[in-house]
């Protein structure tokens, strides 16, 4: 798409984000079920409510700027998602799993954070007072899911250190024979 203006970069963002969105639909299920900690599923689950209720608003705003909702994938996006996935599949246990559930979910919203400043300073500018306002309020609820995510994982990550310590301490402690009953010793 060739760009020559201000909007037509901003419809283009919009369908990334609208992309964006449509694929953390998919993936936020699988985060959910991979999650050990019932806090950390639970937001999931809320989080996956309040993306669906961000790519209703890119739809608002696309539509009534008389633009189809469809695009391009948003290779960004697929790139976290995918790298998220990667960590699913590896062998992490307990809180380990979940610290690095919140690795790939806060690199995931430190994404959205950026690309929806952008679009929101782009609507400001632009006059599009009403979209600026839908773009705001995602903004806002994407910074707050950081917030939750970064709070919860002060605990997460400390269970996970303590239990990989444990694990160390074990492989790691000396082996003592027992002497058999009735031998010198």
């Amino acid at each position: 798409m060739s760009h020559n203006n201000l909007k037509s970069l901003y419809v283009d963002e919009l369908r990334d984000l609208y992309s964006s969105e449509q694929q953390l639909i998919k993936a936020l299920p699988k985060m959910a079920k991979a999650a050990n900690s019932n806090e950390l599923r639970k937001g999931f689950q809320e989080h996956l409510e309040q993306t669906l209720q961000h790519a209703t608003r890119l739809e608002q705003i696309l539509t009534a700027l008389g633009e189809p909702v469809k695009g391009k994938k948003c290779k960004g996006m697929a790139g976290i998602v995918a790298e998220g996935g990667k960590m699913m599949s590896e062998d992490f246990d307990g809180a380990l799993m979940d610290a690095a559930l919140i690795s790939a979910a806060q690199r995931v919203e430190h994404y959205e954070i950026a690309a929806y400043g952008a679009v929101h300073a782009y609507a400001e500018l632009m006059g599009e007072s009403e979209a600026a306002s839908l773009l705001q309020q995602t903004l806002e609820e994407e910074k707050q899911t950081d917030q939750k995510l970064t709070k919860l994982s002060e605990q997460i990550n400390s269970e996970a250190f303590d239990s990989g310590s444990e694990a160390k301490e074990e492989e790691t402690r000396p082996r003592h024979k027992t002497a058999k009953a009735g031998s010198a010793n």
